[in-house]
């Protein structure tokens, strides 16, 4: 339903500020859409699109909006990245086996990723930095290794206030700073160069491993049995083990992507792990900072 040609929303760094204080979901969500911000809802606790089509239905829409929420008033939040919507995501993961902060304090030092607008406390206790968006077109990928993503083009994220579920408590996506300077878009391809591993990559801590690194059915089953946390990690190390076995793209996307489907990646997430694994994995051949936040927390960057 979202029309890329239509004008870019406009957004400022009080934006979500004044979205966040709304009483509930519903009303976020028509505040979004006033705003000229194209939304859609997902399921109540979680990040999976609730529309047919995904982030590709999502509206600025203020009648349709309504019409959503009055049927799942509970539902998140959905907001599409990207030079068409006006905003670049870059998500930093915790979980188990580590998380991205580390990683973006190089970046910011490097002046990669020091320009943001705000930023968002994640259930995880994860950051999404937010980016004006690039007069060009940047897509979405992931670098496990680094524990980071990138939401651009093609991707979404799910935007304040909404609550997502972890470990039996429900967390609300808040924000926690504002920038006092002027933002700058984010290179997502220096970016990435940047985070990209120069070594080989150890296997998941998370994973009960395979005996036989290079048996496709055992790393498919690795991978549709890793939980939610490590999904992404199972997924490049395993990609990066079939490549490193020779097997050609077309062989691991067959094997990897239903157990990854299983494991409840959505199809782009896995398409872009499995190319990572593969520029990475064809490259090497075989052979204090800022941390997770909590609700008391503030952050200073």
């Amino acid at each position: 339903m979202y029309d890329p040609e239509d004008p870019v929303p406009h957004w400022t760094v009080s934006t979500m500020q004044r979205v966040a204080t709304e009483p509930d979901l519903a009303a976020a969500a028509i505040r979004y859409a006033n705003l000229g911000i194209p939304v859609f809802p997902c399921v109540p606790g979680g990040k999976q699109p609730l529309t047919p089509n995904g982030f590709h239905d999502a509206t600025s829409s203020a009648r349709v909006v309504h019409q959503w929420w009055q049927r799942t008033p509970d539902a998140n939040v959905g907001v599409p990245t990207g030079s068409s919507t006006g905003v670049l995501v870059v998500d930093l993961d915790v979980h188990a086996g580590g998380n991205g902060f580390a990683a973006f304090g190089r970046a910011r030092s490097e002046g990669l990723a020091d320009r943001w607008g705000w930023l968002v406390r994640t259930p995880s206790g994860g950051i999404h930095a937010y980016f004006p968006a690039a007069d060009h077109e940047q897509r979405s990928w992931q670098v496990p290794s680094a524990h980071v993503d990138f939401r651009g083009d093609g991707g979404y994220v799910i935007a304040p206030p909404s609550k997502v579920e972890v470990g039996g408590v429900m967390r609300t996506y808040a924000v926690i700073a504002v920038t006092t300077r002027p933002t700058r878009p984010v290179d997502a391809i220096e970016l990435r160069r940047f985070l990209e591993p120069t070594r080989r990559i150890p296997a998941p801590a998370s994973a009960s491993l395979p005996s036989k690194a290079c048996n496709p059915e055992a790393l498919a089953r690795t991978v549709a049995l890793t939980p939610e946390g490590g999904r992404n990690r199972a997924l490049f190390w395993a990609s990066c083990r079939m490549v490193e076995c020779r097997h050609n793209h077309a062989a691991v996307l067959s094997c990897l992507m239903p157990a990854a489907q299983h494991a409840g990646l959505p199809d782009r997430e896995i398409e872009s792990t499995i190319d990572s694994a593969f520029r990475v994995a064809s490259r090497l051949g075989s052979g204090s900072g800022l941390g997770p936040t909590h609700q008391s927390e503030a952050i200073q960057l």
